[in-house]
């Protein structure tokens, strides 16, 4: 049991200052501070108490794009990115994330991906998969999506690129029967059964996906486009795509000179200018993933690695500067995906919901975070460490 006193919590709406009882992993209680009563609770063990001290405190980070196994490749094996450790994701305030393949789907495998996943759900984190890589036909668990959103707990969706010179470049209409395959999966399976779509910068765009589901009542929902920070071109393109209720993934880039595409703060802020509804904007980091540059031949000149405490520094840039009120920050990575993704339990602190909590210190950085109620950070330090750390 975990008992978090005086937190200044935002759910990711503002609630004041609260107390938060955490029991057998989920949420019992949120209270006023000091106000906890713990009348008709079956409490059974050892009360852990953390006083934060008025700390801002909010749901624990849902990272909805992470390469678990790393991704890459680009340039030959050596630049193969290795895989994570927990620490890192308890480090930048994560405690649900979702894998994928990138790049690689040819030498790098679902089933190592799977089984990565439950590596770091059994130490702790909450963790979920795509299916497919790159390109099409997609690589799959079982032969195809649907039986894999159907029979393997953890796919949640599918992944595909376009508009990239390294996507296979399929047709319409074999993005229309991908993005039903995965509409179907997911309606059969109860989950969500969406395309993440990885966005390069051909100037295709997003006309494909839009494309794929003319005519047809596929909602446009079912795709979530990512890298949509990538130039401007594809953020001017998809004011247009989030407005007609498309959803929209910026991969977090913080700081004016930014690892990947665009500055975050100010995409937010033009595509909510611009009418885009905050409740269809996420950010995700491509932690871990590879980050390569070419130049105008196509040969690859340069390479970088997804940092995963993108997210974070993002967020906290965002809070720090103060022009957008704090939950619609803090809902883009929490509440936003949660929802998007159909994830149980996720994305808030109230009670029956997953005691995933992030504890932010003045700075904005992670100083206190638990995890489906086990404690993963005090005071700054990571006090859980990954079975190999």
């Amino acid at each position: 049991m975990l008992l978090i006193k005086n937190a200044d919590l935002y759910d990711p709406e503002p609630k004041g200052l609260c107390d938060i009882l955490i029991i057998g992993g989920q949420v019992a209680a949120v209270t006023s501070a000091g106000k906890t009563d713990f009348n008709g609770l079956s409490i059974a063990g050892e009360l852990k108490t953390a006083d934060v001290g008025g700390s801002l405190t909010m749901p624990g980070i849902i990272d909805r794009h992470v390469h678990f196994n790393g991704a890459g490749g680009e340039g030959g094996p050596v630049n193969r990115t290795p895989p994570l450790q927990l620490s890192s994701f308890i480090k930048a305030g994560v405690t649900s994330a979702v894998g994928m393949l990138g790049t690689d789907g040819t030498c790098r495998a679902l089933e190592e991906l799977l089984m990565k996943a439950k590596a770091l759900e059994a130490e702790g984190l909450s963790t979920w998969i795509l299916t497919g890589s790159y390109g099409l036909p997609s690589p799959t668990l079982t032969g195809n999506i649907r039986r894999d959103l159907c029979l393997i707990d953890k796919v949640i969706g599918l992944k595909l690129a376009v508009s990239d010179h390294r996507c296979a470049h399929p047709s319409i209409e074999e993005l229309r029967r991908a993005v039903s395959d995965v509409r179907v999966g997911g309606i059969l399976s109860g989950k969500a059964g969406f395309m993440c779509v990885h966005m390069g910068d051909e100037p295709t765009g997003l006309a494909p996906l839009l494309e794929a589901i003319a005519g047809t009542d596929v909602p446009i929902t079912q795709f979530a486009p990512t890298h949509i920070s990538r130039c401007e071109a594809l953020v001017k393109e998809s004011v247009s795509f989030g407005t007609r209720g498309g959803y929209l993934d910026i991969t977090a880039a913080p700081g004016k000179n930014p690892v990947f595409g665009l500055p975050t703060a100010p995409v937010v802020a033009g595509l909510l200018a611009a009418g885009v509804p905050a409740a269809n904007i996420t950010l995700s980091s491509d932690g871990n993933g590879s980050m390569p540059s070419f130049n105008e031949k196509g040969e690859m000149v340069g390479l970088k690695v997804g940092p995963l405490d993108s997210v974070i520094e993002s967020v906290a840039e965002m809070l720090e500067g103060g022009e957008l009120p704090k939950e619609t920050v803090i809902s883009m990575v929490t509440a936003n995906p949660a929802e998007q993704m159909k994830l149980p339990r996720k994305g808030r602190v109230r009670p029956g919901f997953d005691g995933d909590v992030l504890v932010l210190d003045d700075g904005f950085k992670p100083r206190f975070v638990a995890a489906k109620g086990r404690v993963m950070m005090e005071d700054g330090e990571t006090v859980v460490k990954g079975t190999f750390e």
